[in-house]
Formats: C-alpha cells, sequence, structure tokens
C-alpha cells in the first residue's frame, strides 16, 4: 500500500489515480493535520461494498465463513456445463417451481 502526502497527490493526481486503478492497490493520502484519507479504484470501492453488504447479516456471514470452509477442505463440486449445475439443482430440490403449481 502506497502512502503520500496531500501535496505529492495534488502534484501528481492523475498518476497516482492511474496506479490505484491499475494497480488495484490503494493509496494512503496523509496531512498535515493527521487526517489521513484513502484513494482506491472504483471497482476496488465497488468490492468492498458488496463485502461489507454481505457481512452485514450475521446468518449470511456465518454461511460464506462456513462455504469459505469447505472449499478449504475440498469439500466442493465442479460442473462441466450450466445444463449440468441445473440438473443437480433440480435433482436436490432447489428448481424452481412454477406458479401454476
Amino acid at each position: 500500500m502506497k502512502v503520500v502526502t496531500y501535496s505529492h497527490l495534488r502534484a501528481n493526481l492523475a498518476k497516482i489515480m492511474d496506479q490505484a486503478a491499475d494497480d488495484h492497490d490503494p493509496v494512503i493520502v496523509t496531512r498535515a493535520n493527521g487526517k489521513a484519507a484513502v484513494l482506491l479504484s472504483l471497482e476496488d470501492f465497488g468490492s468492498y461494498e458488496e463485502t461489507r453488504y454481505l457481512h452485514a447479516s450475521p446468518a449470511n456471514a456465518k454461511a460464506l465463513e462456513e462455504s469459505i470452509a469447505e472449499l478449504d477442505r475440498g469439500e466442493s463440486i465442479t460442473f462441466k456445463s450450466a445444463d449440468d449445475l441445473k440438473a443437480f439443482v433440480e435433482k436436490a430440490g432447489g428448481g424452481r417451481q412454477d406458479a401454476a403449481e
């Protein structure tokens, strides 16, 4: 993570913005009064917001952590096609039901 002063950022704004966006590496901007800020790409900010949203619910956060642990233990299923995935979901009872049923 790069750290720059406010003055350096001002003098090199376009270059530093490009680096943050291209490298996906946040830039900490320091100021004389001690109140620092972070510059990051819009894409990285979106990822941060999505992660924050997904972890806002304790139940969802727990489910995500359990899923990651399953992957780490090698407990995952790989599908060769979308049709294979669809067949698996339907067999497991997770397929969509028509409103008429």
